[in-house]
């Protein structure tokens, strides 16, 4: 039986990404060794390594705009104090849109002065801040552009006279933005790009090196640039697909293609949402994810009948984040409508019999 796989994190990936992923296991290139013991800086595998690096720069438009792209150790936890070694030296701005925003700000507190420029703390997360006032003059603003937990997204970021740096962990590739407006985007793989251990640093030159502090080699973004991300050894499988994603992702058109594709599955199921008695969305509606639709039983007394019919239907990884509760369905790029399809069904299904 097809399962449709809504879970959050690590991510749904395309049939023929795993299938190339699975077979490079066994034989990569024909060498008779596997992707996993073939030495990273082996010739197979530095030309991987640049393509991927050189695929991430292409997508998202910054080719030969001063940009550097690195895969790292760590997830996006560990861009959060990554960042903060590199870039603060007095004082920085972050919108506090969530959990992983709340960790952000955590993480920097430790290297210098951090001021909340917004908060939606008050409602659980369930909105984006807006009217919010950025000081001039800070080392960088950042932002979290898409909060899988409570299922916001920014849909206009501020403009600011200070580097922008964006956790894009749960959207990247996802949507058509002008990137040459941040100077750092960072995305943990396993959202929305490849399997968990590899994370995407995208960063403008020029604004590294500006902090008096001494940074530890590990740390420090130049000393993994100047060794082309291969300061020591890369997570190879977890960058080889994250490779075979984004190059299926241009053969199908891009990030202009999947945009479109987002926007109907998301279309769909926020319809479904709004229509019945049944369902209550759980993020403001101007505020609602593309990636992650976030929602509640508007009567508890359903969920073991709604749960069965989702288990009975191949629906995996529907449950909502422990400090929501309710349901998540997480519309990553490699997520067909067709799915999307078949859980309004369900949901439809669902009404007639509540």
């Amino acid at each position: 039986m097809k399962k449709h796989n809504f879970s959050a994190g690590p991510c749904i990936l395309p049939q023929e990404v795993l299938l190339k992923a699975s077979e490079s296991v066994m034989d990569f290139n024909g060498s008779g060794l596997s992707l996993i013991e073939i030495s990273h800086r082996s010739k197979d595998f530095v030309e991987v390594m640049e393509t991927t690096r050189s695929l991430a720069l292409e997508l998202l438009g910054l080719e030969g705009k001063g940009y550097t792209a690195l895969f790292l150790h760590g997830g996006a936890s560990m861009e959060f104090l990554m960042v903060a070694y590199n870039l603060l030296e007095t004082k920085a701005g972050y919108l506090n849109t969530g959990t992983w925003s709340d960790k952000a700000i955590k993480e920097a507190k430790l290297f210098g002065e951090v001021i909340e420029v917004g908060s939606s703390k008050d409602e659980n997360f369930k909105y984006i801040p807006k009217g919010y006032n950025v000081p001039s003059g800070l080392d960088y603003l950042h932002l979290t552009s898409n909060n899988t937990i409570f299922g916001t997204q920014v849909k206009k970021f501020p403009t600011t006279d200070s580097p922008l740096v964006c956790d894009m962990s749960s959207d990247i590739f996802s949507r058509q933005l002008d990137f040459s407006t941040f100077d750092l985007i960072y995305a943990g793989a396993q959202k929305n790009m490849g399997p968990a251990g590899t994370t995407l640093v995208v960063v403008k030159e020029e604004i590294l090196g500006k902090v008096s502090r001494q940074i530890p080699s590990m740390m420090d973004y130049k000393a993994h640039i100047s060794k082309d991300s291969m300061f020591n050894t890369p997570a190879v499988f977890p960058v080889y697909v994250s490779m075979l994603t984004m190059q299926w992702l241009k053969d199908m058109g891009g990030i202009p293609a999947i945009e479109e594709i987002n926007k109907k599955k998301s279309r769909l199921l926020y319809s479904e949402i709004d229509l019945s008695p049944v369902f209550d969305g759980y993020a403001n509606k101007a505020d609602r994810s593309h990636m992650n639709a976030t929602f509640n039983l508007t009567d508890d007394k359903l969920k073991e009948t709604f749960d069965s019919m989702l288990k009975e239907a191949g629906i995996n990884g529907l449950n909502g984040h422990r400090s929501v509760g309710g349901y998540r369905a997480s519309m990553y790029n490699a997520l067909s409508l067709e799915s999307v399809g078949v859980l309004v069904d369900i949901m439809s299904e669902m009404e007639r019999k509540g």
